[in-house]
């Protein structure tokens, strides 16, 4: 007998999980998209971006996923022919530098890996033999969604600092702003990039990209195009000119809503120590699952992983088979692997992924730790005990300090 029944847990890397009050705001009519409400509400929506990304520069909004704020930050950043320095650390700052490939960019691809986060050491000394400046930025990734490692933003400004350079600084957030402590003018980051379907909680369909003065006079050598230009987006003379056209109308009006819970409500740090508490039950879990071999976190150092998205190594096989009972028998639906082969390939099979970004509670928290929990006792799949406890203890001394 099937137990899935009643409301569906995702629980993948984004998008993420939608509250009510966001799909109840979206549920209405078209309005008038040249006067009144929508309007208003455009003009709080781009002012609580920027105490998300806690900056006080440029902010341009694209209506696509994150995949075209990559392209526009490229297109207004980069002249066919420039260099730029990527460092790997999963599948996506790999995605963004092929990107740039196809824009006519050279890339140098430093690759740390599916299971390391970025070394600041090497980039300095990668920089400091950049002698002729050929490198005009240094692109990352906050939170990698595929491989779950997060970076150390800080240290790695420090090291472009301290190797003297003088290249830009480009973080892509899609998978962390909202999740993660990231503070783009405190340290020192030129361009950053983000979407609204992960820890912003809105439908995908909304991008972002935040630009200070560096980006600006680089803008001069760049020829961006029309649609992905972001001089009229960020600095309009009409309403329209925002959006290159008619505006994404019932998105913002979600994203107003989920802003209005996350900036207004809870208070963006609140938001950040709330995923910190759940990130370590589940850390908990899957140590306590792990005593029995059944499974291991992808980064091994907790200080170096995401608190938006757990990548888990199990046994081979057990990961697929893992995620097919939660999504067919209790109604989670877990995060497939990537960056590890294909379906099929033994590293593949062994790996799924935990979405905990956005909006998420104590009751989701254990509903998918205890969905993961009763999968490997269903399918004979040995296992630890008492990961449901040790994420109950990482929560209630999260309680007693409250």
């Amino acid at each position: 007998m099937s137990l899935n029944f009643g409301r569906q847990q995702l629980a993948i890397p984004g998008p993420s999980v939608i509250p009510d009050r966001v799909l109840s705001a979206m549920h209405r009519p078209s309005p008038d998209i040249y006067e009144g409400e929508l309007v208003e509400i455009s003009t709080r929506v781009f002012a609580d971006l920027k105490a998300v990304a806690r900056t006080k520069e440029n902010c341009a909004v694209y209506i696509s996923n994150g995949h075209g704020a990559w392209e526009a930050a490229l297109r207004n950043t980069f002249a066919e022919g420039d260099e730029v320095l990527v460092l790997a650390t999963g599948r996506f700052a790999a995605g963004w530098a092929e990107l740039a490939r196809s824009l006519g960019l050279k890339t140098e691809v430093i690759d740390f890996g599916m299971t390391a986060d970025a070394d600041p050491n090497r980039l300095e000394e990668i920089l400091r033999a950049d002698t002729g400046r050929r490198f005009k930025a240094v692109m990352v990734v906050q939170t990698d969604t595929a491989s779950s490692v997060r970076n150390d933003i800080p240290a790695l400004r420090k090291a472009i600092d301290d190797a003297g350079h003088d290249a830009l600084f480009a973080v892509d957030c899609i998978a962390s702003l909202g999740c993660e402590p990231f503070e783009m003018d405190r340290w020192g980051v030129d361009l950053m990039v983000t979407a609204c379907q992960k820890g912003l909680m809105t439908p995908a369909g909304m991008s972002f990209v935040f630009f200070g003065d560096r980006c600006v006079e680089a803008r001069k050598r760049a020829r961006p195009g029309g649609y992905w230009d972001w001089v009229p987006r960020a600095d309009p003379q009409v309403f329209y000119q925002y959006f290159g056209g008619t505006p994404p109308t019932h998105h913002l009006f979600g994203l107003h809503e989920a802003l209005t819970m996350l900036v207004h409500e809870e208070g963006i740090e609140q938001a950040w120590r709330r995923h910190e508490t759940l990130a370590q039950a589940y850390w908990a879990a899957i140590d306590a699952w792990g005593e029995g071999d059944a499974m291991t976190h992808n980064i091994r150092d907790r200080a170096k992983r995401s608190r938006a998205v757990s990548a888990v190594v199990t046994p081979a096989g057990c990961a697929r088979r893992i995620r097919a009972w939660t999504k067919q028998e209790a109604g989670v639906t877990l995060g497939v692997a990537l960056g590890f082969g294909q379906e099929g390939d033994l590293e593949y099979d062994r790996r799924f992924r935990i979405g905990h970004m956005g909006h998420q509670n104590l009751p989701m928290t254990f509903g998918v730790i205890g969905a993961i929990d009763a999968a490997m006792k269903a399918l004979g799949i040995g296992h630890g005990r008492g990961a449901l406890e040790a994420a109950s203890a990482v929560l209630a001394a999260h309680g007693q300090g409250a």
